[in-house]
């Protein structure tokens, strides 16, 4: 295995330690993620870095267990591991969605601390109201948001900036394996184009530099071309592989 696919392999499973799922069931070398919800990442099958059973056992054991759980099957495939594309394609799995995972040397990264960025350890009632508001979360979201964010293991940083009395900006952090994972980065729609998300983002930088990351990744969608331009400034300069999803399309 070489050194870059070695880095893919990490920064996989660091991004789904970052983001964890309520629960978890290997089988055969995919990984079986169920949390209820709309978030596609902690519901869907993963490949694993290990030895994998073949696509077509695969997708019978997905559609196996998530209809016991009565839940809709979705495959996350990450390029690194794409051989369920083809058989996904010959049972009329539709392509959802194009996500790139950045990454960065941390001490080659801009250097940006705010004194106005709040970091704590743990997410206030404020950053979730925040965070829900942003997001557009409904009660069922927002309950396994908060049951998901209990679950997370490694240091971790809850960090956001005020403006006007209210929370405009905000962003999570967890540090597995020496990488900063970047998560939940959101700017209130109000307040965007003043570089409130550059200020956040970087002093959770900045944070997990003191913390002894030694490098930062994130996952972006492919088509967010502001989050693409926010990430670049801060220095993401490298691209890992891309991930697509895959799910059943509904007959008309």
């Amino acid at each position: 295995m070489t050194v870059e696919d070695d880095l893919n392999w990490r920064v996989e499973q660091a991004c789904r330690e970052g983001w964890p799922a309520a629960t978890q069931t290997v089988v055969e070398g995919w990984l079986m993620r169920r949390s209820g919800g709309r978030i596609r990442r902690t519901n869907s099958v993963n490949p694993l870095r290990c030895k994998r059973a073949g696509p077509a056992d695969a997708l019978a054991a997905a559609e196996t267990f998530y209809a016991g759980y009565g839940q809709a099957l979705l495959f996350r495939v990450p390029d690194i591991a794409g051989e369920m594309d083809e058989v996904l394609d010959q049972h009329g799995y539709a392509v959802e969605g194009g996500t790139i995972h950045l990454c960065a040397d941390i001490d080659a990264m801009a250097r940006v601390r705010d004194e106005k960025v709040v970091v704590s350890p743990k997410p206030s009632e404020d950053w979730f109201g925040a965070r829900f508001r942003m997001g557009g979360y409904d009660g069922a979201d927002r309950r396994i948001f908060r049951e998901l964010t209990g679950l997370i293991v490694g240091d971790r940083a809850f960090v956001s900036y005020e403006y006007d009395s209210e929370i405009a900006a905000l962003a999570y952090g967890v540090v597995r394996d020496g990488l900063l994972v970047v998560e939940s980065v959101e700017t209130d729609a109000r307040f965007r184009q003043q570089g409130l998300g550059r200020r956040t983002v970087g002093s959770l930088i900045d944070w997990a530099r003191r913390a002894g990351a030694v490098a930062a990744c994130l996952q972006v969608a492919a088509d967010n071309v502001a989050g693409r331009a926010l990430y670049a400034s801060l220095g993401f300069n490298r691209e890992l592989h891309r991930y697509h999803y895959r799910r059943k399309a509904v007959a008309q």
